[in-house]
């Protein structure tokens, strides 16, 4: 496998001038047999996910680091260096921040309105959008109102209308599955060239699991392989020259799997497709964490042959791959390509690459002030800070806050029902920390008023509570399944060991509040990064306790939790919507502004219900949070501020053999 080109990657970080022009077109030898050399420059957008300005809503203030203001100066910086482009943006567009729950749920978008992000990205002329899967989690309705503002086109091939009586099959299509752009471009030669551009979009089928309550009865999901090898001929044998598909999935694994989220490796595979452009992941490709994979080239951008590019989220990348298309007798095909994911902030000069683009900031002013002047109202106080900054490593303050709402919404609702008197847990996890979206993305809310701001902050998903029951042996299979958090710990290695397995998302790591329990990390997880079991030998969770007594695998306990996990989201063990009890429409972050507002004042400090088995010896063990957590580090004994490394990242020490500080 060829290694990175160092220095065009790092010639990407220079300035916001240098990282659009150090990207080229491949020198590619003209065919003798070419009736035609056309370039083509491909650019894609993936996972705005509302942030249009470049503000942090829950920090209140500007920020360099994201949003489509910024990505829109890459964006005609790139198109004004080449004769031919093409712009397309692949979904999960319309929620993730506090201006998508303002317009959706605040101020509700009417029929006839546009929506915030396409009076922006109009402002872009973009060839065409793919819908991701948080697009659906406002419902239906509210998502083809929104898409009515586009002044593009919008593909998805995979969702399919429910509609069993009429059409048993199930194969009418709720969007249009693809495209056939006619585009004019320039060839090499100066000379007009009509070009007929496939564009077909795929979103991950598990969401009819993750938005079960808004799609069930209404569309159905197939699989995305299986799709593209039904429409991709179609297209050829409808005149498409070139195919460019657009899935709303990462890169998965090489092998294949029916019904999967990830499925970019094996849609590579099929025939017909030229390129990808492809999201969902909130990864960069091409990037190192994809070296070594059979099958991909970081150094060229491609995956089984095919130019693919993914420019990570929030609009902190633009993606750009460089087609090089030659005709021959009469058909086009791609002679060459280079690709890369293009920053708007270099993370480690701390320095931004890019300036918001001034007609889009005007174009989403009034929206963008309305969303600002809502987080900015108060609906309690605090009696002590809550952050995340530790949420992997000890019981937390930002996921403790959320499980006393949770318990204190569910014990409300079944009073007098068939489950009063079941005891009732309640499980959460830490959204915000760090991870694949950087050293910044935590939790910090100092002591005093709580605000919206605040608690979107600590509950940045549109969830709705769930409830399921469950028994004692269900309770002890969730917390295995959420103990993959963790890197298995060698007793006898004195050498550094990293703690937390960074391939695990944050947002599986599930804490259930109610029972107590160790954590023993010189085990090995018991289930495997896709939630099958691993190793039946295995157990991590010791020391499980109800009121101070050992479980009974058959109790009886009824865990509050989301919809996303209720329904089968995150692959654990026994969730799979069958034995959800309350399905809520109430949203999680409402019920947690419910419960600050009922109690007027809190006290989310962590009940330290859970911690790690004590592990004895002279071991070198570290994890990575924000440079921000360092004053709390120093006044808790078992834990060490290290250094703060080029990513932005600060690494720590941390005692296993002492308990969390409380």
């Amino acid at each position: 496998m060829k290694k990175p080109n160092k220095k065009l990657l790092a010639s990407f970080l220079l300035s916001t001038s240098l990282v659009v022009s150090a990207f080229a077109f491949p020198v590619t030898p003209v065919s003798a047999n070419s009736e035609s050399t056309l370039k083509l420059r491909l650019l894609e957008t993936t996972d705005i996910h509302t942030n249009i300005v470049n503000y942090d809503y829950y920090q209140d203030k500007e920020t360099d680091e994201f949003g489509l203001v910024k990505t829109a100066t890459l964006i005609k910086k790139a198109r004004d260096e080449v004769k031919n482009s093409i712009l397309i943006d692949n979904g999960d567009l319309i929620q993730g921040n506090p201006l998508g729950d303002y317009v959706a749920k605040v101020d509700p978008l009417k029929d006839g309105e546009v929506h915030p992000v396409y009076k922006a990205m109009n402002l872009l002329k973009y060839d065409a959008g793919n819908i991701g899967n948080h697009e659906f989690n406002f419902g239906l309705e509210h998502l083809e109102i929104s898409l009515k503002g586009a002044n593009f086109p919008y593909v998805n091939a995979n969702v399919y209308v429910d509609d069993k009586d009429d059409n048993p099959d199930n194969d009418k299509n709720q969007f249009t599955p693809y495209l056939i752009l006619d585009r004019t471009f320039k060839d090499e030669s100066g000379k007009d060239v009509t070009l007929k551009v496939g564009v077909i979009g795929f979103v991950p089928p598990k969401i009819m699991q993750w938005d079960r309550a808004n799609l069930e009865g209404k569309v159905i999901a197939k699989d995305i392989v299986e799709t593209a090898k039904k429409f991709v001929p179609e297209m050829k044998a409808k005149g498409a020259d070139i195919i460019i598909a657009v899935p709303h999935s990462g890169i998965g694994g090489t092998e294949t799997e029916e019904m999967a989220e990830n499925t970019t490796f094996q849609l590579s595979k099929v025939d017909g497709i030229d390129a990808l452009l492809f999201g969902h992941s909130h990864a960069l490709f091409p990037g190192p964490n994809f070296e070594g994979i059979e099958g991909v080239d970081v150094a060229k951008g491609t995956i089984n042959g095919k130019p693919a590019v993914m420019p990570g989220y929030w609009g902190n990348h633009l993606g750009v791959i460089d087609l090089t298309l030659q005709k021959e007798n009469g058909k086009w095909k791609v002679a060459d390509s280079q690709t890369a994911a293009l920053p708007i902030y270099d993370v480690a000069k701390k320095a931004p690459l890019a300036e918001a683009d001034k007609d889009l900031v005007a174009a989403v002013k009034e929206d963008h002030d309305h969303t600002v002047e809502w987080v900015r109202s108060a609906v309690g106080t605090t009696t002590s800070p809550i952050f995340s900054f530790f949420a992997l490593v000890q019981d937390d303050p930002s996921i403790q806050i959320v499980t006393n709402a949770q318990k204190w919404y569910v014990e409300n609702h079944i009073k007098g029902t068939e489950y009063e008197g079941i005891p009732v847990l309640s499980a959460g996890a830490p959204f915000k920390a760090g991870g694949r979206n950087g050293a910044s993305y935590y939790t910090n809310i100092p002591t005093g008023t709580i605000a919206i701001k605040n608690v979107s902050d600590l509950y940045i998903y549109p969830n709705t509570v769930n409830a399921v029951l469950v028994k004692g042996s269900d309770v002890k299979e969730w917390l295995e399944r959420a103990a993959g958090q963790f890197n298995q710990i060698d007793v006898k290695k004195k050498e550094e060991q990293p703690l937390v397995n960074e391939a695990f998302p944050t947002y599986n790591y599930d804490v259930i509040d109610g029972v107590t329990y160790q954590i023993d990390v010189t085990q090995p997880s018991r289930y495997a990064l896709d939630g099958k079991l691993a190793d039946a030998n295995a157990h991590r969770i010791k020391n499980l306790s109800f009121n101070g007594k050992p479980i009974n695998p058959e109790d009886k306990f009824i865990i509050v939790t989301n919809n996303y996990r209720a329904s089968g989201g995150g692959s654990f063990p026994g969730l799979d919507g069958s034995n959800i009890i309350i399905d809520s429409p109430d949203e999680s972050r409402q019920v947690v502004i419910n419960y600050i507002l009922s109690e007027k004042t809190i006290n989310p400090a962590a009940d330290n219900n859970w911690s790690f088995a004590p592990i004895q010896g002279d071991l070198n063990v570290t994890f990575k949070t924000s440079p921000d957590a360092k004053p709390y580090a120093d006044k808790m004994p078992n834990l060490k501020y290290v250094t703060t490394q080029e990513d932005g990242f600060a690494k720590y020490t941390i005692d296993l053999s002492k308990p969390a500080s409380k």
